[in-house]
């Protein structure tokens, strides 16, 4: 698995994050990814220059304020004609697992698809995320306190490193089948 065409495998996990937390997922998923005994990058998206050299891609962001962060989508469209060449995962992180409103998930899902258009990852997930209210600017704890958004962090280790391992199985399986 960790060879494509008899050289080594190589996998670029990139990510937006703005007040960590994705950033700490991406890590996440980067030490799963060298478990498996794979080369890995992990960068975010503003400081990846080429994905000319990778395998596969993993790409992440975090919602804020109902929205995925503008670095996605333009990471998307900068690579395009490369990522569409390539296995490409793309995760989200927010707290939107953690609603009690009815389709919230489905809502912020139909958003991440929505940024990563005219992309077609080969698996997507949203994982909860973490929020620091002490982070937050005045204005930003104020609307978290209005929505009765959920504070605190949410993240599923287990959860993401069996994701990995489920994208990491698949590139297996193009692989072998």
């Amino acid at each position: 698995m960790n060879k494509t065409n008899g050289k080594l495998m190589m996998i670029l996990v990139s990510f937006t994050s703005k007040n960590g937390s994705t950033a700490e997922i991406a890590e996440c998923i980067g030490k799963e990814i060298a478990k498996a005994g794979i080369s890995c990058d992990i960068s975010e998206m503003k400081k990846v220059t080429s994905i000319s050299n990778y395998d596969a891609i993993i790409i992440g962001a975090p919602f804020y304020m109902g929205h995925i962060m503008k670095e996605f989508p333009a990471f998307i469209n900068r690579y395009h004609a490369e990522l569409v060449k390539l296995p490409v995962a793309a995760f989200a992180v927010g707290m939107a697992p953690l609603s009690n409103e009815p389709g919230s998930v489905e809502h912020a899902m139909e958003v991440f698809r929505r940024s990563l258009q005219p992309l077609s990852p080969v698996t997507t997930i949203l994982f909860a995320g973490r929020l620091e209210v002490q982070k937050l600017s005045f204005i930003s704890r104020k609307i978290i306190k209005l929505v009765n958004s959920p504070t605190g962090d949410y993240r599923d280790w287990d959860v993401i490193s069996s994701w990995t391992r489920e994208f990491l199985d698949m590139l297996n399986e193009d692989k072998t089948g």
